[in-house]
This record gives C-alpha cells, structure tokens and sequence, in this order.
C-alpha cells in the first residue's frame, strides 16, 4: 500500500481507537449515527457514499473526502461516476473546492493503483 494511503488508514484507526477508548458518551453515539447513516436504508449504500462525499467536497475536509472515496469505491463507484461526483460538489462548492479537487484526484489515483498492484499481485 503506498504511504499516503497507508498512513491515513493506519492514523484514523489509531486516533478512532484512542477516541472511542476515552469512553465518552456523546462522541460514542456520535460516532455510532454516524456508522448507522451508511448503511443501506431506502437508499443504498453506494449512493449514501457519493452523497457523503460530495458533501465531504464541499465542506472541504481533505480526511473525509479521502475516506469517502475509499467507500465509494468499496462500494462499486467507478472513476467516472467519481468526475461526476466531483462536478456536482464544485458545482455546488465553487472554485475554493478546486484545491481539495486536486487533492481528492491525486489520492484516487493512489487509490486505484494500490487497488492494481494488490490485484496483479494475487494473480501472480
């Protein structure tokens, strides 16, 4: 897994654990809607995660947007449904989304060729 994304997943669940071991109530149940919201309901999950990250986008969280685009992909989001995505928050954002575009791109790209060269490496 290449570092970028190695080390966003590896320091969310760090500071998750660190967090949710505070055992503080509100943020437990904080954390808890947040999990329930993403599951699948009248909408599925995958659009829950499109959802999430256009807003991710537009809110202009660089952790969530990279988190969201993790589930999306999960999820079953192809790249050009992605773009999509993307057009809509900067649609909705305006040009200040456009450095967090850049970034949310580039961590894609990571992404996927993490996701390749795992693939390429099963098959060997």
């Amino acid at each position: 897994m290449s570092n970028r994304l190695d080390d966003f997943q590896s320091f969310r669940k760090k500071m998750n654990d660190r967090i949710l071991n505070a055992d503080n109530r509100a943020i437990k149940r904080f954390f808890s809607v947040d999990t329930l919201t993403y599951e699948p309901g009248k909408l599925d999950v995958k659009t829950k995660e499109m959802l999430g990250l256009v807003a991710s986008m537009v809110l202009r969280c660089d952790d969530c947007v990279s988190y969201h685009i993790m589930q999306c992909k999960e999820a079953g989001v192809s790249d050009e449904e992605i773009f999509e995505i993307f057009s809509v928050a900067l649609t909705v954002g305006g040009s200040i989304v456009i450095p967090h575009l850049r970034r949310a791109v580039a961590f894609l790209d990571e992404f996927n060729e993490t996701k390749k060269n795992k693939d390429q490496g099963k098959n060997i």
